[in-house]
């Protein structure tokens, strides 16, 4: 495709309407004004037959993948390589997505002949996390004499993807994330002996008969004691619930509804595994809607990190009921050692919060169940709140009373059933969940 130029327009302009006008005044000069102007429409139309050499020689390269971080500016790294011997000047451009802020709409780059390669970062900025995929590159090149301006599509093939940002979570537990092993940490005594055999050892005066290896002692013909130690490689598994309701806005009264409960779920899922990793556990994800969309079992280290962050960093709420008798059946097939399992649902639906109670009985006898849910806006006891103007806000506390009622009596059966239930702050959801987490360890509780 070839447009027009300025430049086109501007020798338009100082010869063939002048020329023509002298042509029509001065009918002896209606020859040498023709001769004149249909020089041009011939320097003109050669030039445009040679745009298709515009852009020969000229190729662009990309990474295959580009890590960025919601709301982080990020760069792309281009290459762009001239085989032709003629400097030449380029205008590029990119098909960005919505979710991803560019610096620009296009960029002006000269190139240098000699077959070079020339480098350049394109800045933007993700507003919302996922894949984004980019099959094309736009360029514009001018023609030899400036006249007409080529337009071409180029392949590209490169991914950007956009993963939940923890920065603001880093620095509210930054204490977590030092490099300096455990300092930093308040520390935190545990309470109890330890689960894990460590070893046998000959028996000293004081040593509980509990604690005697029969089958050894009769071996070897005197006591044998087992010497437990302090669990370290414990399973911890964060259960994320990305059915209709986790869609819903953390705050249905703010003007930015972006941010999603799944949002906080999936952040604060990335903050217990750091944690989890820091604490030597073993750490997995298990994503659910009305069905099971990623399971990653419990492990440790960098890159296993990085493999529950690939799963989770696509992940999208579903508009549709979950399957809670599919999720717990899964669980108790899968999960065959005794584990902390840290749910992150909505339940507030009581429809939802009776399956719920109902499929705790296959799993809670066997795995520490901990329930999490952000507190809905609005839900808070009657005459809490004395600023009521309109019988609109009557019948909205009314509403929240109700609610709170009904997650009251959800926690006193889930705790009955020896699940814990927390009601989450939307600001803190981490810190507390890391919290909970830390207890957990202090009492030795899985």
């Amino acid at each position: 495709m070839i447009v027009p130029q300025d430049r086109l327009l501007f020798w338009f302009g100082i010869v063939v309407l002048p020329f023509a006008a002298i042509g029509l005044i001065i009918p002896s000069a209606a020859i040498p004004s023709i001769i004149v102007i249909g020089g041009l429409f011939i320097l003109v139309l050669v030039d445009a037959l040679l745009t298709r050499r515009s852009l020969k020689g000229i190729t662009m390269e990309f990474p295959q993948i580009i890590h960025m971080s919601k709301n982080h500016e990020g760069k792309i790294d281009v290459y762009i390589r001239n085989s032709e011997v003629r400097t030449r000047q380029l205008r590029i451009a990119l098909a960005f997505p919505k979710e991803v802020v560019s610096t620009g709409e296009d960029i002006f780059l000269k190139l240098q002949g000699g077959d070079r390669v020339s480098h350049f970062h394109w800045r933007c900025k993700p507003i919302k996390r996922g894949s984004y995929f980019f099959d094309k590159c736009y360029m514009e090149g001018l023609s030899y004499f400036g006249f007409w301006a080529v337009r071409s599509a180029l392949p590209a093939s490169f991914e950007i993807r956009v993963y939940p940002d923890l920065s603001f979570e880093r620095k509210n537990l930054a204490a977590l994330f030092l490099n300096r092993g455990n300092f930093g940490i308040h520390s935190r005594r545990q309470v109890g002996q330890g689960r894990d055999f460590e070893k046998l050892r000959e028996y000293i005066h004081g040593d509980s008969y509990d604690h005697i290896h029969w089958k050894t002692t009769a071996k070897r013909g005197y006591p044998i004691t087992k010497v437990f130690q302090i669990e370290q490689t414990q399973e911890v598994y964060v259960i994320i619930d990305a059915s209709r309701l986790s869609g819903r806005s953390v705050n249905i009264f703010q003007e930015d509804k972006n941010e999603t409960i799944l949002e906080k779920f999936i952040t604060a899922a990335l903050i217990i595994g750091v944690a989890a990793r820091r604490q030597g556990d073993l750490f997995g994800i298990l994503s659910f809607s009305n069905r099971i969309h990623s399971f990653i079992r419990a492990k440790r280290g960098r890159e296993h990190y990085n493999n529950c962050r690939e799963s989770l960093y696509k992940l999208q709420p579903h508009i549709v009921t979950p399957d809670l008798d599919e999720l717990c059946a899964f669980i108790g097939l899968r999960l065959r050692r005794r584990a902390l399992l840290v749910f992150l649902t909505n339940i507030d639906d009581p429809v939802l919060a009776e399956s719920f109670v109902k499929n705790m009985d296959l799993i809670c006898r066997k795995h520490l169940v901990l329930v999490n849910m952000i507190k809905p806006d609005g839900m808070k006891p009657l005459f809490s709140d004395s600023d009521i103007k309109s019988i609109n806000d009557i019948y909205q506390n009314l509403g929240g009373h109700i609610l709170w009622h009904n997650i009251l009596e959800l926690e006193k059966i889930l705790q009955r059933k020896g699940v814990s239930f927390s009601l989450l702050n939307n600001e803190k959801m981490c810190s507390h969940l890391i919290s909970q987490y830390m207890d957990v360890k202090q009492r030795q509780l899985i």
